[in-house]
């Protein structure tokens, strides 16, 4: 069974788009947003994965999303039917956390490779969960997002250095940083040189869930990339649709 997030009561968030971050920018895609997290970043723009009534860990917004109307949980058959009624060849698992649903993932990945084969698979991870063997062996891409300082979570949860180091030596691992500010930018150089994480797979994306936000913060990040050697990310969704789910 997995547990997903939803659009509205009842309707599990499965849907069609652009990607909007990271090296598959721009690629048309299906993605599935999974509920539960195991971090609580303040800024998160998906708490209604998370947040639910009675989880008191600090969000910048302060809202409560009921659990009963925020969450479904369907088996890996009925996911994968949902996917597949959709046409494109390549599927973003996203959350929430997904990894915290390894063995159900594994199940409905095989199940999509068998009816659909040559699909890519990628799947949006915080970096601190190790993935299950067998979704392992069946995934094309990682999305890696380590948790800096201005998340609000601590350190010896979001920066686990078994699991860095992991990531780091993978080839199928992007990492992707959200900068609010360019006191971040020291942090991530460390991070980088610490776990040896290559600069043509590492993304800065600023952070907001606006238009005018990102375009401000777009500024100064873009010369602190070209700068550093790293990649920059947009959030090509929020530009294209604003910050509403199922987008």
């Amino acid at each position: 069974m997995l547990t997903l997030a939803t659009t509205n009561p009842g309707e599990p968030e499965i849907f069609a788009s652009l990607q909007g971050e990271g090296p598959s920018s721009g690629r048309p895609s299906i993605f599935v947003r999974l509920s539960r997290c195991n971090l609580a970043c303040r800024w998160c723009d998906t708490a209604y994965t998370w947040r639910f009534t009675g989880d008191n860990r600090p969000h910048r917004d302060e809202v409560a999303f009921e659990r009963s109307d925020n969450q479904l949980t369907l088996d890996e058959g009925e996911v994968a039917a949902l996917i597949l009624a959709h046409n494109e060849d390549r599927l973003v698992i996203t959350g929430g956390e997904p990894l915290l649903q390894g063995p159900a993932l594994a199940k409905l990945v095989a199940q999509l490779k068998q009816a659909r084969p040559g699909l890519h698979v990628e799947i949006e991870t915080n970096g601190t969960v190790a993935p299950h063997a067998a979704l392992d062996a069946a995934a094309d891409q990682y999305n890696v997002s380590p948790k800096l300082a201005h998340s609000g979570n601590p350190a010896e949860l979001a920066l686990l250095p078994e699991r860095l180091e992991a990531w780091a030596k993978d080839p199928r691992a992007w990492f992707k940083f959200v900068v609010a500010s360019p006191a971040d930018i020291s942090e991530i150089a460390d991070l980088q040189n610490r776990y040896g994480i290559a600069g043509d797979h590492l993304f800065v994306m600023p952070e907001g869930t606006s238009s005018s936000v990102l375009r401000e913060r777009s500024r100064w990040l873009a010369e602190e990339a070209l700068a550093q050697g790293w990649r920059f990310t947009d959030r090509l969704h929020i530009h294209l649709y604003g910050d509403t789910r199922g987008t």
